[in-house]
Order: C-alpha cells, then structure tokens, then sequence
C-alpha cells in the first residue's frame, strides 16, 4: 500500500510510480481537489461573482455545477451505461443548453458543492467498476459516447477529464483571487 502525500492546501499528490490508471486517477482527484480548494469556504456572493464586463458569465459556482454534470456525463452515461441522475435528468437541454452554469446562480452554496461530491462518488465508482472489468486491458475498454457516433476508451475519459478540470482550474485561480485575493497554482 502506498502512502499518499496531502499538500498544504488538501489536495492529494499523483503517484510518483504508479501504475496507469492510478496515475491517471491520481492527477485526476488533484485536479478535483484543486476546484475543491478554489470553492472552499466561499458564501453564495463569492459562488456567484464573475468576471467584471466578461459576456460568459462564468462563477466559481457554475464551474463547480458543470464539471458535477461532467463527471455524470462521462463516468455515469458513458461509462456506466446508466441514465442522467438528478438534477440532470429532468432539465429542459433544449431550453437552456448552459442550463448549468446559469442554475447555479439560484443554488445554495452547500447544495452546490454536494451535486458536486456526489457526481465525483459516482464517478469513483464507476471508474473502479470498469476497472475491474474481466477485459485483457480495461483502460483500452472503448464505450459508446457522443449518441453512439463515436466509442471512446476508459483511458481517453480519464485523460479527457484531467484536461478539462485543469483548464477550468485555471478560471478557477482567476476567479478566486477576484473574490478575496487568494492566489497559488
């Protein structure tokens, strides 16, 4: 068993040498817990801010809102094979595609982060499931995504997530040292 390294702010070190899915899952639950730290101990003011004359729109609340339907996309319906929990599965999409990120303007901070916490359960679990797989390479294990037009591998979600949390981190940084002047990473 190998021990893991907690930095000063939390957040869980990747294995140094590890296997490919732990390092992957490792740089993975860093970049989670980097937007966890970057939300940390904010009210609904500082969820809601945004950048000042940005068209987006863009909060730390809806960053935290849309990687949980992220993470319920890829790890839940792709991954798992498994329909839209809520709150997803009972959103007008054709209504409001940006249905996250203009939601979480109206949600409570707590109720914020656990749609999140609970997003990140389900995708830790569903990641060991099709980990375990009886395949000869489970990373390699392709499912259907994109309305069966394409099937992506177990790797390519993790490899994609990785990316897509840290290029939302990097909003994240900047919206919080708007909020309160925090900064690092």
């Amino acid at each position: 068993m190998s021990d893991i390294t907690i930095d000063d702010v939390g957040r869980p070190e990747p294995p140094l040498a590890a296997g490919e899915a732990a390092t992957l899952a490792g740089f993975l639950d860093y970049q989670r817990a980097t937007l966890e730290w970057k939300t940390r101990d904010l009210e609904a003011d500082g969820l809601r801010l945004s950048l000042p004359g940005h068209p987006s729109g863009l909060t730390l609340g809806g960053l935290l809102k849309h990687l949980a339907w992220v993470e319920d996309h890829w790890f839940t319906q792709v991954l798992s094979h498994a329909p839209m929990p809520a709150p997803w599965d009972t959103v007008d999409w054709p209504a409001d595609e940006d249905w996250e990120w203009s939601s979480a303007a109206d949600d409570d901070p707590a109720a914020l982060r656990q749609i999140w916490v609970r997003s990140v359960e389900r995708s830790r679990a569903a990641l060991t499931e099709a980990l375990a797989a009886d395949v000869a390479d489970p990373l390699g294990s392709t499912h259907p995504a994109w309305g069966g037009q394409a099937e992506v591998s177990v790797r390519w979600v993790l490899a994609h997530m990785v990316e897509e949390y840290a290029r939302h981190n990097g909003h994240a940084d900047v919206l919080r040292e708007l909020v309160d002047g925090q900064t690092g990473e």
